[in-house]
């Protein structure tokens, strides 16, 4: 079952405002992942439904964090389907994330009141999110639906949009910047953040690092805008 609660949650998204996105078949490396990040700074990580026995992967995940990162805040990725969703949420998935809408996940993730937040192309698509329990919507895939200004204009007539971004993020301060401008409540962050060559080398200190400075780029650009 979830660890913490949804005000729990939603309060650590928009406050770290930056979620690392990731997958991996090995459970090892993604708990040496999630360390890494936790040692960074992060509090709020979205582990991909992505390949073969990641629930295996993912309860693992969830008994290691437990003890060695006690404030880590785990979610579920790439759900399409509301069983998906039980099986995660059961496993201890903190939120639930999905690449499009299916209002059938959020009944079944407010019956636990488990977040859901799902992906939107369109204002019509956050609109009926809304309606159905939603508090953060993902524009996905973020870069190609319109990048920042597509962000700036829906939180023109949807002011009160909450608004997380996966796709064309990077940790850098030109990129970061455009976006937390835009208005976005948090940003998912994926390869860019786990170059594959890191990966393979298993150099956590760079991911560490990785995370540190981009979460400092963030403060200084909410503290001066």
């Amino acid at each position: 079952m979830a660890q913490f609660n949804k005000l729990q949650v939603l309060q650590t998204l928009v406050s770290t405002c930056m979620v690392p996105v990731f997958y991996h078949k090995d459970t090892e490396t993604a708990c040496q992942v999630v360390k890494a990040c936790y040692k960074g700074g992060v509090r709020a990580f979205e582990f991909t439904n992505r390949g073969d026995f990641a629930q295996d992967v993912f309860a693992g995940l969830v008994k290691y964090t437990k003890k060695e990162c006690p404030e880590m805040i785990l979610g579920i990725g790439s759900v399409v389907d509301p069983s998906t969703a039980a099986l995660f949420m059961q496993l201890g998935a903190n939120f639930v994330v999905g690449p499009y809408f299916n209002p059938e996940i959020a009944k079944i993730c407010n019956r636990r009141l488990v977040p859901y937040i799902p992906g939107c192309g369109s204002v019509t698509e956050i609109g009926n999110a809304h309606e159905s329990g939603c508090d953060i919507c993902k524009i996905f895939p973020a870069g190609n639906v319109g990048g920042p200004s597509f962000v700036q204009n829906i939180k023109a007539p949807l002011p009160w949009s909450q608004i997380m971004v996966t796709g064309a993020v990077e940790p850098t301060e030109e990129n970061l910047t455009a976006w937390i401008k835009a208005g976005v409540t948090c940003v998912g962050m994926g390869s860019k953040l786990f170059p594959k060559a890191i990966i393979e080398s298993k150099d956590w200190d760079t991911i560490t690092s990785l995370c540190q400075s981009s979460l400092a780029i963030i403060e200084n650009i909410r503290t001066n805008t």
